[in-house]
C-alpha cells in the first residue's frame, strides 16, 4: 500500500530553521507531483510548496525566499527546508503526492515556532 511518512518537525525559536522530510513507498515517486501543505489551528489547509516531476517549483507568497522544496527520486524522499521561521508558520505540515486523479497524504508533522 501507499505510505507517505513525514519527519523533522518540532519546536523552534523565531528566526530558526527546520528541515522536513517525507519518505514515500508504494508509488513510483519520480512520476508524482509532490507538495507540502500546512494547517494551522482553526484554519483551512493551505498549499505551501509544490515540486513537479521535472523539478520545477512553486511557492505560496507567504514562504517565498524562506522555504525551499526539493526531492530525491533515488530515495523517494521529499524535503522542505525552512529558514527564518515565524510564529505564523506554526502548523501541522503534510506531504501530498499527486498523479492524475490519485492523491495520497501523509499523517503530518507538527512545526511550532515559539520563544
Amino acid at each position: 500500500q501507499v505510505q507517505l511518512v513525514e519527519s523533522g518537525g518540532g519546536l523552534v525559536q523565531p528566526g530558526g530553521s527546520l528541515r522536513l522530510s517525507c519518505t514515500a513507498s508504494g508509488i513510483i515517486f519520480s512520476d508524482y507531483v509532490m507538495c507540502w501543505y500546512r494547517q494551522a489551528p482553526g484554519k483551512q489547509r493551505e498549499l505551501v510548496a509544490v515540486i513537479f516531476s521535472g523539478g520545477s517549483t512553486n511557492y505560496a507568497d507567504s514562504v517565498k525566499g524562506r522555504f525551499t522544496i526539493s526531492r530525491d527520486n533515488a530515495k523517494s524522499t521529499l524535503y522542505l527546508q525552512m529558514i527564518s521561521l515565524k510564529p505564523e508558520d506554526t502548523a501541522v505540515y503534510y506531504c501530498n503526492a499527486g498523479l492524475a486523479a490519485l492523491r495520497y497524504w501523509g499523517q503530518g508533522t507538527q512545526v511550532t515556532v515559539s520563544s
